[in-house]
């Protein structure tokens, strides 16, 4: 299929994946940046666990897909129900595609590498953009009130992860041994 033959929401939603990319990157410094700003470490990690790095995908992601309905979604007669269901389909993709990818490979390899956790932040995204074109393109869809409380429960967990995470390996700073903001 070639990029003509894409609607204009589809092109939207494969936009997203370099453009995700670089912001997602980018946040990795907001924190520090910030002179670790709490309100910061809301939407960037505060330290360098799994869990907190995933907040390089649940930010971008939402406001991605939110952005597009809100500024173009009445222009490009969006049928909401499928675009939510892809929405909510990319989030929970990339979340689960990055420490799934991240936990084999260190384990398999018993190694980390700097480069290969950058490629992990793309690859789940792309998983998730992906997974989310494909939802939008052929699901009946779902509603949007849901898929919205699902993003402010899955938000709302992320925050209180930030200040109380549980004391397990996947939100430990592999760096300090911290959970959480210190």
């Amino acid at each position: 299929m070639s990029l003509k033959q894409l609607s204009p929401p589809e092109k939207w939603i494969l936009t997203g994946i370099p453009v995700l990319f670089v912001l997602g990157s980018l946040m990795h410094f907001l924190y520090d940046f910030t002179g670790q700003s709490t309100l910061a470490g809301l939407f960037a990690p505060v330290n360098e666990s799994v869990w907190e790095h995933s907040k390089l995908v649940l930010w971008p992601v939402i406001l991605w897909w939110l952005l597009y309905d809100r500024f173009r979604g009445e222009q490009e007669q969006l049928c909401r129900e499928k675009w939510y269901a892809g929405a909510v389909c990319a989030l929970l993709t990339a979340l689960l595609t990055m420490p799934l990818i991240y936990y084999f490979y260190t384990e398999a390899f018993g190694t980390e590498l700097l480069w290969v956790d950058i490629l992990i932040l793309l690859l789940s995204l792309l998983a998730g953009q992906l997974a989310g074109l494909h939802i939008y393109r052929y699901s009946d869809g779902i509603n949007p009130s849901l898929v919205l409380l699902t993003f402010a429960a899955v938000v709302l967990v992320f925050v209180l992860f930030t200040f109380w995470p549980p004391q397990i390996p996947w939100f430990q700073d592999p760096l300090s041994g911290g959970y959480g903001i210190a």
